[in-house]
């Protein structure tokens, strides 16, 4: 399994398991026993319970986790919307300017930005739907260069799976600490407040915003119970409290794709014990167990599906998360890479490093991205068809140092004002570059010389 590389090591622990019941507490006997809110909690905490889901959704949907910490979560300021028109206050996330539109689009790597920090570095790319109706998801870039201080941040909107693509976030939350690395991935459950400073310097990244339910393993069918992302690689924090008798603290809230600011006397980081299945989570990408064709054929993409966001169709996703890791082809007789094809789906494709194998043309770098939207028809540019048409297919190992990765969606998705004009990394003549080249092959046996 590789290594992910990184200058220091992790300080923190983690409890393992996907979507279990975790529980975790700093000092000893802060958890209540047999009862979940006491009249009066262990050392004069308050008890708290933190909502993923309606307290009517099924059990197997369910997600609460039970919190015991210093002073109650309610103990803050009025919120006030930020300036908007302040650039460092502003947050991209025009949402009532989104461009539905048919062409394939690719951007160039977006830039670092050492001004901001993680609240004032985000920016969306591509969304659709209403996080005030709980439906569809918002597709956002990141970058920052700068530590928050002492304030907290937490989405109302929707759960942010945040995939790194360039240095290190140290992600300070209510339910404990997390080093988030570029080829991991994380999940901060929707209302969960966190902070983020910045061990190694300036970041960038991705981020998939679910506003519709929530992130969760894909089923595996005729699979069976093994590979893929496996439910005992994923990481959850353990309780780590901060204990301040009186500090200023500002709370951000990204409430219906705008930026509110509260003032609070105390830490939001004051959780001593919790109990529950909804908490932030991280995943190390290396540790992707990869299936593919052993006789011939290209089985479809979703069988590097990492975390699914499902709708209330079954098999058709909000969003799915897929990387395409280094692995080996072996299928005979095959045209490798991915086929040409239109698909129902919206494709948001990023790449955190190396080349992808079905773009050799240079056009395609770590921190682009590209988007083919619904019925958007596309595949191998020139370069990878004449290539992977003509190759030897014996066994081939494609993706080495590579890690790219791709959110898909059953909705059409629109660009937004900053994603299409903006940020000024449109690449204009990605079609012309990409398909133009293609040459004719065929010979039609019935035409006469």
């Amino acid at each position: 399994m590789p290594v992910t590389k990184f200058n220091h090591p992790d300080p923190y622990k983690y409890q393992t398991g996907f979507d279990s019941h975790h529980e975790s507490e700093a000092v000893e006997g802060a958890l209540p026993i047999g009862q979940n809110s006491p009249q009066k909690a262990p050392y004069g905490l308050y008890t708290e319970k933190l909502s993923g889901t309606a307290f009517t959704a099924p059990r197997h949907e369910n997600k609460q986790t039970w919190v015991y910490r210093i002073l109650p979560a309610a103990a803050h300021e009025n919120f006030v919307a930020e300036d908007a028109n302040s650039y460092h206050t502003r947050m991209t996330t025009e949402t009532h300017k989104l461009h539905h539109i048919p062409n394939q689009l690719r951007w160039n790597p977006f830039d670092l930005d050492e001004k901001v920090d993680w609240v004032h570095g985000l920016h969306l790319i591509a969304g659709s739907g209403d996080p005030t109706l709980k439906q569809g998801l918002g597709m956002l870039m990141y970058a920052a260069g700068k530590d928050m201080g002492k304030e907290a941040f937490y989405s109302a909107d929707g759960d942010f799976l945040i995939v790194p693509q360039h240095g290190v976030l140290d992600i300070q939350t209510e339910l404990g600490r997390i080093i988030l690395r570029p080829n991991e991935i994380c999940v901060i459950p929707r209302g969960v407040r966190y902070r983020v400073t910045l061990p190694d310097g300036p970041v960038r990244g991705y981020i998939c915003e679910l506003y519709q339910g929530h992130y969760q393993l894909p089923e595996l069918g005729p699979i069976g119970s093994n590979c893929l992302a496996n439910p005992r690689d994923f990481q959850a924090p353990v309780a780590a409290f901060d204990d301040e008798e009186e500090s200023e603290y500002k709370l951000y809230s990204k409430f219906n794709n705008t930026l509110f600011a509260a003032r609070q006397n105390h830490t939001p980081f004051d959780v001593v014990a919790w109990h529950g299945n909804y908490y932030p989570f991280k995943y190390d990408l290396g540790r992707f167990n990869t299936i593919g064709s052993i006789s011939f054929d290209h089985p479809d993409p979703s069988i590097f599906t990492v975390l699914t966001g499902p709708s209330d169709h079954v098999g058709t996703a909000i969003a799915d998360f897929v990387i395409f890791p280094p692995r080996w082809l072996v299928a005979e007789g095959t045209f490798r890479p991915p086929w040409y094809h239109r698909n129902t789906m919206s494709e948001f494709m990023g790449l955190i490093s190396g080349d992808y194998d079905a773009k050799v043309g240079g056009g395609f770098k770590p921190a682009g991205a590209s988007l083919h939207n619904v019925m958007s028809a596309h595949g191998p540019d020139s370069g990878a068809f004449e290539g992977a048409s003509n190759a030897e297919l014996k066994p081939q190992k494609v993706g080495d140092g590579s890690m790219a990765f791709m959110f898909e969606s059953a909705l059409m998705v629109g660009v937004s004002e900053w994603g299409l004009k903006t940020c000024e990394k449109v690449q204009p003549e990605y079609n012309e570059h990409s398909w133009k080249p293609l040459k004719r092959h065929f010979v039609n046996p019935n035409k006469k010389a």
